[in-house]
């Protein structure tokens, strides 16, 4: 009877692990709606907006655990993905795809619960990541824009949860920050560690220097979408108070590309 309860301990350990904790925080973005739209003040609202960061990170978990099922034979030739629970061996692809569609399926009859707009935005988020971890993962600038799409459904999911607007230049930022961090991330991947397309295939299809030059764009992109939106977005105050944010946001940009460009001991 022990060891029954220490093997079930052990699977439910490696399925969590599968989940990917790290990446939770990713669906704090959910909660953006709730700050730009002023509605942090607001109880119902707040609760409606922790809610909906709740089932995308429970949709997003389920997602990592599939997708981990899907890419175990892959996993295993990464040196370090292929000590991922799931290509590791600790939990079996069937308990594993048991629990994947358990999480996915129960955060998407709670979406509905909150509200069928929010069930829908948070179903074409699931069908998106199915479509990707499927299809679009291996078509090269198709992987890395989807990955931006998922943050703008995550921030749109947010407004629908609590029935505000928000600012279309709110959603542009959103879309090409996640584009910046998810193309330096290929391009981090791709030159740390040369064997890596073994394990991510569209790898093979970048190069560094084009990576790079992509990195380039987006950031300058984000920070000229930012610096607009913080005078020409209507729910912001009139007095352009905002403004005074774009050094902020300049530093931090710069300051990932600096430790990028460091940490690949590029000159």
């Amino acid at each position: 009877m022990k060891r029954g309860s220490e093997a079930f301990a052990s699977r439910a350990r490696a399925v969590v692990v599968s989940t990917r904790p790290r990446q939770w925080p990713k669906n704090l973005v959910v909660l953006a709606a709730l700050l730009f739209a002023l509605e942090f003040r607001h109880g119902p609202s707040v609760l409606a907006a922790v809610v909906a960061m709740l089932l995308f990170t429970l949709v997003s978990a389920g997602y990592y655990v599939l997708n981990d099922v899907i890419d175990a034979r892959l996993d295993r030739h990464h040196e370090i993905k292929r000590k991922r629970p799931i290509a590791a061996g600790l939990v079996s692809a069937r308990v594993a795809t048991a629990a994947g569609l358990f999480l996915v399926i129960s955060a998407l009859v709670l979406g509905f619960a909150l509200g069928p707009s929010f069930g829908f935005v948070l179903g074409a988020y699931a069908l998106i990541q199915v479509v990707y971890s499927l299809v679009l993962k291996h078509v090269a600038l198709l992987d890395v824009l989807v990955i931006a799409v998922g943050f703008v459904i995550r921030a749109a999911g947010g407004a629908v949860a609590i029935s505000v607007g928000i600012s279309p230049w709110l959603y542009g930022c959103t879309f090409l920050l996640a584009l910046f961090l998810a193309v330096s991330k290929r391009w981090a991947e791709l030159v740390r560690h040369p064997h890596a397309a073994a394990a991510r295939p569209v790898l093979n299809l970048y190069t560094p220097d084009f990576l790079r030059t992509l990195a380039t764009i987006t950031v300058a992109a984000t920070l000229v979408s930012y610096t607009l939106y913080t005078f020409s977005a209507p729910n912001l105050p009139a007095n352009h108070l905002m403004m005074l944010t774009v050094p902020v946001v300049l530093y931090g940009l710069f300051r990932y590309v600096y430790l990028i460009q460091v940490d690949l001991n590029l000159d």
